[in-house]
């Protein structure tokens, strides 16, 4: 699947959208499409269905969730730009599945460095942090072959999952095994990792920055 169907025009009509309802103050956090104002995803397709990016805008539907996860999660302030920042930024007429490997690899990134500044348990902690970076090493190899390895994704996934029941007395040990986990899960990886990563303001917004740099350089 290739951006916006590779047709620049498609991309213009979803910008030129969501330029006319965040100038109409239509977006709102909190609703997807209602009475014609929403979130980013409502207002990009006047409707709120993340399945339908792949075929109105020829984007996948992990990003449209994980938009989503970013623009609900943010300030208001920085939420408000997001939506348009987030089309502007792709490109048209590529594939975007090598953003995600690198947005989780980044994520795992995150996550290590939180858990390496924890005061737990050595032994719980080597475990923890021995997962997330098989789980990074998974993306890092994917976005050095361009092609994913399910079977390797499989192992560590159970890894993780394993750390994670280990690490459930230290809430941030337990949150950055899962986000791990579920990076390596499904469709909807990399929404699910921030969800178990962060719900801080100033973290979802360096994420949603660190996207938008990963979308113009696709």
């Amino acid at each position: 699947m290739l951006s916006f169907h590779n047709d620049i025009e498609v991309k213009e009509k979803y910008v030129n959208r969501v330029k006319a309802h965040a100038k109409a103050d239509n977006l709102i956090q909190g609703t997807g499409w209602e009475n014609g104002k929403g979130c980013a995803i409502g207002c990009t397709l006047e409707s709120f269905d993340h399945s339908a990016y792949p075929t109105e805008l020829g984007l996948p539907e992990w990003l449209a969730r994980l938009e989503d996860r970013l623009f609900e999660g943010m300030e208001n302030k920085y939420a408000m730009k997001f939506p348009l920042d987030f089309l502007e930024a792709i490109p048209v007429g590529v594939s975007l599945e090598p953003v995600k490997w690198k947005f989780c690899s980044y994520l795992c990134s995150d996550n290590i460095a939180r858990v390496e500044n924890l005061d737990i348990d050595w032994n719980l902690k080597k475990q923890v942090l021995t997962a997330i970076k098989h789980v990074k090493l998974i993306h890092d190899n994917a976005i050095e072959t361009g092609v994913w390895d399910a079977s390797a994704a499989c192992a560590a996934r159970s890894a993780a999952h394993s750390a994670a029941h280990s690490a459930a007395a230290s809430v941030a040990a337990y949150s950055a095994a899962w986000s791990a986990a579920y990076s390596v899960a499904d469709s909807a990886a990399a929404y699910y990792s921030i969800r178990f990563s962060s719900s801080r303001f100033s973290i979802l917004q360096k994420y949603a920055d660190h996207l938008l740099k990963l979308l113009r350089e696709a």
